[in-house]
Protein backbone atom coordinates (compact mmCIF):
# COMPACT_ATOMS: atom_id res chain seq x y z
CA UNK A 1 0.00 0.00 0.00
CA UNK A 2 2.93 2.34 0.66
CA UNK A 3 3.90 1.98 -3.00
CA UNK A 4 0.36 2.82 -4.12
CA UNK A 5 0.04 5.80 -1.80
CA UNK A 6 3.49 7.37 -1.90
CA UNK A 7 5.14 6.51 -5.21
CA UNK A 8 2.96 8.96 -7.24
CA UNK A 9 4.29 11.74 -4.98
CA UNK A 10 7.80 11.15 -6.32
CA UNK A 11 6.87 13.37 -9.29
CA UNK A 12 7.30 16.37 -6.99
CA UNK A 13 10.90 17.52 -6.79
CA UNK A 14 10.89 17.76 -3.01
CA UNK A 15 9.72 14.14 -2.75
CA UNK A 16 11.79 12.67 -5.57
CA UNK A 17 13.49 10.32 -3.10
CA UNK A 18 10.24 8.30 -3.08
CA UNK A 19 11.23 7.10 -6.55
CA UNK A 20 13.11 4.32 -4.75
CA UNK A 21 9.72 2.66 -4.16
CA UNK A 22 9.53 1.67 -7.82
CA UNK A 23 12.37 -0.81 -7.31
CA UNK A 24 11.33 -4.30 -6.19
CA UNK A 25 14.65 -5.03 -4.37
CA UNK A 26 14.11 -2.01 -2.12
CA UNK A 27 10.61 -3.11 -1.22
CA UNK A 28 11.81 -6.68 -0.66
CA UNK A 29 14.33 -5.40 1.90
CA UNK A 30 11.70 -3.12 3.46
CA UNK A 31 9.20 -5.98 3.79
CA UNK A 32 11.88 -8.24 5.27
CA UNK A 33 12.87 -5.68 7.88
CA UNK A 34 9.26 -4.78 8.70
CA UNK A 35 8.30 -8.41 9.30
CA UNK A 36 11.46 -9.02 11.29
CA UNK A 37 10.94 -6.03 13.56
CA UNK A 38 7.29 -6.93 14.11
CA UNK A 39 8.14 -10.47 15.22
CA UNK A 40 11.18 -9.49 17.30
CA UNK A 41 9.18 -6.79 19.06
CA UNK A 42 5.87 -8.58 19.58
CA UNK A 43 6.87 -12.17 20.41
CA UNK A 44 7.80 -11.54 24.09
CA UNK A 45 4.35 -10.04 24.69
CA UNK A 46 2.68 -12.69 22.52
CA UNK A 47 4.37 -15.56 24.37
CA UNK A 48 3.21 -14.12 27.70
CA UNK A 49 -0.34 -13.93 26.35
CA UNK A 50 -0.21 -17.57 25.24
CA UNK A 51 1.09 -18.59 28.66
CA UNK A 52 -1.61 -16.63 30.50
CA UNK A 53 -4.27 -18.38 28.44
CA UNK A 54 -2.60 -21.76 28.94
CA UNK A 55 -2.24 -22.35 25.20
CA UNK A 56 0.45 -25.01 25.49
CA UNK A 57 1.82 -27.78 23.30
CA UNK A 58 0.28 -31.26 23.51
CA UNK A 59 2.97 -33.95 23.15
CA UNK A 60 2.62 -37.44 21.64
CA UNK A 61 2.70 -40.23 24.22
CA UNK A 62 4.68 -42.46 21.86
CA UNK A 63 7.22 -39.80 20.91
CA UNK A 64 10.87 -39.50 21.96
CA UNK A 65 11.24 -39.15 25.73
CA UNK A 66 13.16 -35.90 25.29
CA UNK A 67 9.94 -34.33 23.99
CA UNK A 68 7.95 -34.89 27.17
CA UNK A 69 9.50 -31.78 28.71
CA UNK A 70 8.10 -29.72 25.81
CA UNK A 71 4.53 -30.24 27.02
CA UNK A 72 2.94 -26.94 27.90
CA UNK A 73 5.31 -24.81 25.82
CA UNK A 74 3.26 -22.02 24.22
CA UNK A 75 2.00 -22.99 20.78
CA UNK A 76 0.07 -21.34 17.94
CA UNK A 77 2.94 -18.88 17.62
CA UNK A 78 2.40 -19.07 13.88
CA UNK A 79 -0.45 -16.61 14.31
CA UNK A 80 2.08 -13.82 14.79
CA UNK A 81 4.13 -15.09 11.82
CA UNK A 82 1.02 -14.70 9.66
CA UNK A 83 0.32 -11.23 11.02
CA UNK A 84 3.86 -10.09 10.23
CA UNK A 85 3.97 -11.87 6.86
CA UNK A 86 0.63 -10.71 5.51
CA UNK A 87 0.86 -7.26 7.08
CA UNK A 88 4.34 -6.56 5.70
CA UNK A 89 3.37 -7.89 2.28
CA UNK A 90 0.31 -5.67 2.03
CA UNK A 91 2.33 -2.70 3.28
CA UNK A 92 5.10 -2.89 0.66
CA UNK A 93 3.69 -4.70 -2.37
CA UNK A 94 2.11 -3.16 -5.44
CA UNK A 95 -1.58 -3.88 -4.64
CA UNK A 96 -2.49 -3.94 -8.34
CA UNK A 97 -0.67 -7.27 -8.77
CA UNK A 98 -3.22 -10.14 -8.57
CA UNK A 99 -0.63 -12.88 -8.06
CA UNK A 100 0.33 -11.49 -4.66
CA UNK A 101 -3.30 -11.49 -3.54
CA UNK A 102 -3.70 -15.10 -4.71
CA UNK A 103 -0.72 -16.28 -2.66
CA UNK A 104 -1.72 -14.18 0.34
CA UNK A 105 -5.28 -15.55 0.22
CA UNK A 106 -4.04 -19.16 0.18
CA UNK A 107 -1.77 -18.37 3.11
CA UNK A 108 -4.62 -16.91 5.15
CA UNK A 109 -7.13 -19.65 4.31
CA UNK A 110 -4.69 -22.46 5.13
CA UNK A 111 -3.83 -20.61 8.32
CA UNK A 112 -7.51 -20.74 9.27
CA UNK A 113 -7.50 -24.53 8.74
CA UNK A 114 -4.40 -24.79 10.93
CA UNK A 115 -6.05 -22.67 13.60
CA UNK A 116 -9.01 -25.05 13.69
CA UNK A 117 -6.63 -28.01 14.01
CA UNK A 118 -4.71 -26.38 16.87
CA UNK A 119 -7.92 -25.36 18.64
CA UNK A 120 -9.20 -28.95 18.60
CA UNK A 121 -5.91 -30.24 19.97
CA UNK A 122 -6.06 -27.79 22.85
CA UNK A 123 -9.72 -28.46 23.52
CA UNK A 124 -9.36 -32.23 23.71
CA UNK A 125 -5.79 -32.21 25.11
CA UNK A 126 -4.79 -34.66 22.40
CA UNK A 127 -2.39 -34.52 19.44
CA UNK A 128 -5.05 -35.80 17.04
CA UNK A 129 -6.71 -32.45 16.34
CA UNK A 130 -8.55 -32.24 13.04
CA UNK A 131 -8.49 -35.63 11.32
CA UNK A 132 -6.27 -35.78 8.23
CA UNK A 133 -9.16 -36.57 5.91
CA UNK A 134 -11.03 -33.48 7.06
CA UNK A 135 -7.94 -31.34 6.60
CA UNK A 136 -7.62 -32.57 3.04
CA UNK A 137 -11.34 -32.00 2.44
CA UNK A 138 -10.77 -28.36 3.38
CA UNK A 139 -7.41 -27.90 1.66
CA UNK A 140 -8.12 -29.46 -1.72
CA UNK A 141 -11.22 -27.38 -2.64
CA UNK A 142 -9.25 -24.20 -1.95
CA UNK A 143 -6.31 -25.37 -4.06
CA UNK A 144 -8.51 -26.72 -6.85
CA UNK A 145 -10.51 -23.48 -6.93
CA UNK A 146 -7.29 -21.49 -7.32
CA UNK A 147 -5.96 -23.76 -10.09
CA UNK A 148 -9.26 -23.64 -12.00
CA UNK A 149 -9.13 -19.85 -11.84
CA UNK A 150 -5.52 -19.84 -13.07
CA UNK A 151 -6.43 -22.11 -15.98
CA UNK A 152 -9.74 -20.63 -17.08
CA UNK A 153 -9.46 -17.04 -15.85
CA UNK A 154 -9.05 -14.15 -18.27
CA UNK A 155 -8.09 -10.50 -18.31
CA UNK A 156 -11.59 -9.46 -17.24
CA UNK A 157 -11.23 -11.64 -14.14
CA UNK A 158 -7.91 -10.01 -13.26
CA UNK A 159 -5.54 -12.69 -14.51
CA UNK A 160 -2.29 -11.22 -15.94
CA UNK A 161 -1.76 -11.52 -19.69
CA UNK A 162 1.75 -12.94 -19.28
CA UNK A 163 0.35 -15.86 -17.25
CA UNK A 164 -2.45 -16.57 -19.74
CA UNK A 165 0.11 -16.95 -22.55
CA UNK A 166 2.07 -19.74 -20.83
CA UNK A 167 -0.39 -21.37 -18.45
CA UNK A 168 -0.82 -24.47 -20.60
CA UNK A 169 2.85 -25.34 -20.21
CA UNK A 170 5.00 -26.77 -17.43
CA UNK A 171 8.53 -25.61 -16.80
CA UNK A 172 10.77 -28.69 -16.63
CA UNK A 173 14.04 -28.31 -14.68
CA UNK A 174 17.19 -28.48 -16.85
CA UNK A 175 15.10 -28.10 -20.04
CA UNK A 176 14.70 -24.80 -21.91
CA UNK A 177 11.17 -23.50 -21.43
CA UNK A 178 10.80 -21.90 -24.88
CA UNK A 179 12.66 -24.50 -26.95
CA UNK A 180 11.08 -27.62 -25.51
CA UNK A 181 7.53 -26.79 -24.35
CA UNK A 182 5.67 -29.34 -22.26
CA UNK A 183 1.95 -28.75 -22.63
CA UNK A 184 -0.57 -30.42 -20.35
CA UNK A 185 -4.37 -30.75 -20.49
CA UNK A 186 -6.47 -28.69 -18.11
CA UNK A 187 -7.59 -31.57 -15.90
CA UNK A 188 -4.03 -32.83 -15.44
CA UNK A 189 -2.72 -29.39 -14.57
CA UNK A 190 -5.45 -28.66 -12.04
CA UNK A 191 -4.86 -31.98 -10.28
CA UNK A 192 -1.07 -31.71 -10.30
CA UNK A 193 -0.91 -28.07 -9.21
CA UNK A 194 -3.42 -28.71 -6.42
CA UNK A 195 -1.28 -31.60 -5.16
CA UNK A 196 1.75 -29.29 -5.14
CA UNK A 197 -0.04 -26.76 -2.94
CA UNK A 198 -1.63 -29.26 -0.55
CA UNK A 199 1.47 -31.45 -0.47
CA UNK A 200 3.78 -28.56 0.39
CA UNK A 201 1.41 -27.37 3.09
CA UNK A 202 1.27 -30.75 4.78
CA UNK A 203 4.97 -31.35 4.20
CA UNK A 204 5.86 -28.26 6.22
CA UNK A 205 3.38 -29.36 8.89
CA UNK A 206 5.00 -32.80 9.17
CA UNK A 207 8.47 -31.25 9.33
CA UNK A 208 7.43 -29.03 12.23
CA UNK A 209 8.37 -31.52 14.93
CA UNK A 210 11.61 -30.17 16.41
CA UNK A 211 12.68 -26.75 17.65
CA UNK A 212 13.44 -24.65 14.59
CA UNK A 213 13.38 -27.60 12.20
CA UNK A 214 10.58 -26.39 9.92
CA UNK A 215 11.21 -22.64 9.89
CA UNK A 216 14.79 -23.06 8.63
CA UNK A 217 13.85 -24.83 5.37
CA UNK A 218 10.80 -22.54 5.04
CA UNK A 219 13.09 -19.48 4.97
CA UNK A 220 15.52 -21.22 2.60
CA UNK A 221 12.64 -22.11 0.28
CA UNK A 222 11.32 -18.55 0.49
CA UNK A 223 14.75 -17.19 -0.41
CA UNK A 224 14.95 -19.51 -3.42
CA UNK A 225 11.51 -18.51 -4.67
CA UNK A 226 12.41 -14.87 -4.07
CA UNK A 227 15.29 -15.19 -6.56
CA UNK A 228 13.21 -17.18 -9.06
CA UNK A 229 10.21 -14.86 -8.96
CA UNK A 230 12.34 -11.72 -9.26
CA UNK A 231 14.28 -13.11 -12.22
CA UNK A 232 11.05 -14.23 -13.91
CA UNK A 233 9.93 -10.61 -14.13
CA UNK A 234 13.28 -8.85 -14.47
CA UNK A 235 13.99 -6.62 -17.46
CA UNK A 236 17.26 -4.68 -17.64
CA UNK A 237 17.51 -1.93 -20.24
CA UNK A 238 14.94 -3.73 -22.39
CA UNK A 239 16.70 -7.09 -21.96
CA UNK A 240 14.40 -9.91 -20.81
CA UNK A 241 16.46 -11.84 -18.26
CA UNK A 242 13.94 -14.70 -18.03
CA UNK A 243 14.12 -15.41 -21.76
CA UNK A 244 17.91 -15.37 -21.59
CA UNK A 245 17.79 -17.96 -18.79
CA UNK A 246 15.15 -20.00 -20.65
CA UNK A 247 12.68 -19.83 -17.75
CA UNK A 248 9.05 -18.66 -17.84
CA UNK A 249 8.90 -14.91 -18.44
CA UNK A 250 6.38 -13.52 -15.97
CA UNK A 251 6.49 -9.83 -15.22
CA UNK A 252 3.63 -10.33 -12.78
CA UNK A 253 5.78 -12.68 -10.68
CA UNK A 254 8.37 -10.12 -9.57
CA UNK A 255 6.13 -8.68 -6.84
CA UNK A 256 6.07 -12.11 -5.18
CA UNK A 257 9.67 -11.45 -4.15
CA UNK A 258 8.23 -8.94 -1.66
CA UNK A 259 6.05 -11.68 -0.15
CA UNK A 260 9.06 -14.01 0.04
CA UNK A 261 11.12 -11.32 1.76
CA UNK A 262 8.36 -10.82 4.32
CA UNK A 263 8.30 -14.59 4.95
CA UNK A 264 12.04 -14.61 5.57
CA UNK A 265 11.81 -11.64 7.93
CA UNK A 266 8.92 -13.14 9.90
CA UNK A 267 10.78 -16.46 10.00
CA UNK A 268 13.95 -14.90 11.41
CA UNK A 269 12.02 -13.16 14.18
CA UNK A 270 10.19 -16.38 15.03
CA UNK A 271 13.38 -18.46 14.99
CA UNK A 272 14.89 -16.22 17.67
CA UNK A 273 12.29 -17.61 20.07
CA UNK A 274 11.83 -21.03 18.46
CA UNK A 275 15.47 -22.09 18.41
CA UNK A 276 16.44 -24.97 20.72
CA UNK A 277 15.15 -25.01 23.43
CA UNK A 278 12.03 -23.38 22.03
CA UNK A 279 10.08 -20.73 23.90
CA UNK A 280 7.19 -20.99 21.45
CA UNK A 281 5.99 -23.34 18.68
CA UNK A 282 4.33 -22.22 15.45
CA UNK A 283 1.58 -24.85 15.55
CA UNK A 284 -0.48 -25.90 12.55
CA UNK A 285 -1.76 -22.36 12.13
CA UNK A 286 1.74 -21.41 11.02
CA UNK A 287 2.93 -24.61 9.37
CA UNK A 288 -0.08 -25.19 7.10
CA UNK A 289 -0.18 -21.52 6.12
CA UNK A 290 3.52 -21.19 5.32
CA UNK A 291 3.48 -24.44 3.35
CA UNK A 292 0.39 -23.33 1.45
CA UNK A 293 2.08 -20.03 0.63
CA UNK A 294 5.22 -21.75 -0.68
CA UNK A 295 3.17 -24.22 -2.73
CA UNK A 296 1.07 -21.49 -4.32
CA UNK A 297 4.22 -19.48 -5.18
CA UNK A 298 5.58 -22.56 -6.94
CA UNK A 299 2.40 -22.72 -8.99
CA UNK A 300 2.04 -19.06 -9.95
CA UNK A 301 5.73 -18.79 -10.91
CA UNK A 302 5.56 -22.02 -12.99
CA UNK A 303 8.00 -23.86 -10.73
CA UNK A 304 5.65 -26.73 -9.92
CA UNK A 305 8.16 -29.45 -10.85
CA UNK A 306 11.17 -27.62 -9.44
CA UNK A 307 9.35 -27.34 -6.10
CA UNK A 308 10.01 -31.05 -5.54
CA UNK A 309 13.73 -30.25 -5.46
CA UNK A 310 13.49 -26.94 -3.61
CA UNK A 311 11.27 -28.43 -0.90
CA UNK A 312 13.06 -31.78 -0.85
CA UNK A 313 13.09 -31.86 2.95
CA UNK A 314 9.30 -31.56 3.02
CA UNK A 315 8.98 -34.23 0.34
CA UNK A 316 11.15 -36.69 2.28
CA UNK A 317 9.26 -36.03 5.52
CA UNK A 318 5.94 -36.65 3.77
CA UNK A 319 7.14 -39.79 1.97
CA UNK A 320 8.51 -41.19 5.24
CA UNK A 321 5.07 -40.93 6.85
CA UNK A 322 3.27 -42.40 3.85
CA UNK A 323 5.79 -45.24 3.61
CA UNK A 324 5.51 -45.98 7.31
CA UNK A 325 1.72 -46.15 7.19
CA UNK A 326 1.63 -48.32 4.05
CA UNK A 327 4.28 -50.72 5.33
CA UNK A 328 2.54 -51.18 8.69
CA UNK A 329 -0.97 -51.60 7.28
CA UNK A 330 -0.10 -54.04 4.51
CA UNK A 331 2.96 -55.83 5.86
CA UNK A 332 2.74 -55.29 9.62
CA UNK A 333 6.24 -53.83 9.68
CA UNK A 334 7.76 -50.38 10.18
CA UNK A 335 10.35 -48.89 7.85
CA UNK A 336 11.53 -46.33 10.41
CA UNK A 337 11.84 -46.41 14.16
CA UNK A 338 9.36 -43.53 14.12
CA UNK A 339 7.89 -41.25 11.47
CA UNK A 340 8.28 -38.52 10.31
CA UNK A 341 11.90 -39.30 9.56
CA UNK A 342 13.40 -36.67 11.88
CA UNK A 343 12.05 -38.71 14.82
CA UNK A 344 13.77 -41.80 13.37
CA UNK A 345 17.14 -40.09 13.76
CA UNK A 346 16.24 -39.03 17.29
CA UNK A 347 15.40 -42.63 18.14
CA UNK A 348 18.81 -43.62 16.77
CA UNK A 349 20.45 -41.35 19.33
CA UNK A 350 21.03 -38.14 17.39
CA UNK A 351 20.76 -35.04 19.55
CA UNK A 352 17.92 -32.73 18.54
CA UNK A 353 20.20 -29.83 17.49
CA UNK A 354 22.21 -32.20 15.27
CA UNK A 355 19.07 -33.32 13.43
CA UNK A 356 17.93 -29.72 12.98
CA UNK A 357 21.20 -28.31 11.67
CA UNK A 358 21.82 -31.22 9.31
CA UNK A 359 18.34 -30.87 7.84
CA UNK A 360 19.02 -27.15 7.34
CA UNK A 361 22.28 -27.98 5.55
CA UNK A 362 20.49 -30.41 3.25
CA UNK A 363 17.85 -27.77 2.51
CA UNK A 364 20.57 -25.27 1.56
CA UNK A 365 22.17 -27.83 -0.74
CA UNK A 366 18.82 -28.47 -2.42
CA UNK A 367 18.26 -24.73 -2.87
CA UNK A 368 21.66 -24.37 -4.54
CA UNK A 369 20.88 -27.32 -6.81
CA UNK A 370 17.55 -25.73 -7.74
CA UNK A 371 19.14 -22.38 -8.58
CA UNK A 372 21.78 -24.15 -10.66
CA UNK A 373 19.03 -25.21 -13.07
CA UNK A 374 18.78 -21.59 -14.22
CA UNK A 375 21.68 -22.05 -16.62
CA UNK A 376 21.90 -25.83 -16.92
CA UNK A 377 19.34 -25.97 -19.72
Amino acid sequence: MIYYWLYPLSEHEALSFLNVLRYVPFRVLAATMTAMLLTFGLYPWFIRRLQSRQIGQVVRDDGPESHFSKAGTPTMGGSLILLALIGSTILWVDPRNPMVWIVTAITGLYGAIGYLDDALKLKHKHTGGLASRYKLLLQFPIAIGLCIYLWYGNLDLGLPADWIVIRERLSVPFIAFEKHPMEVPAWAYVIFASIVIVGTSNGVNLTDGLDGLAIGPVMINAGTYMVLSYLAGLTLFGFDVARYLDIPSLGSASELAVYCGAMIGAGVGFLWYNTYPAQVFMGDVGALALGGGLGSIAVVTKNELLSVLIGGIFVVETVSVIGQVVAFRFFGRRIFLMAPIHHHFEKKGWAEPKVIVRFWIISIMLAIAALSTLKLR
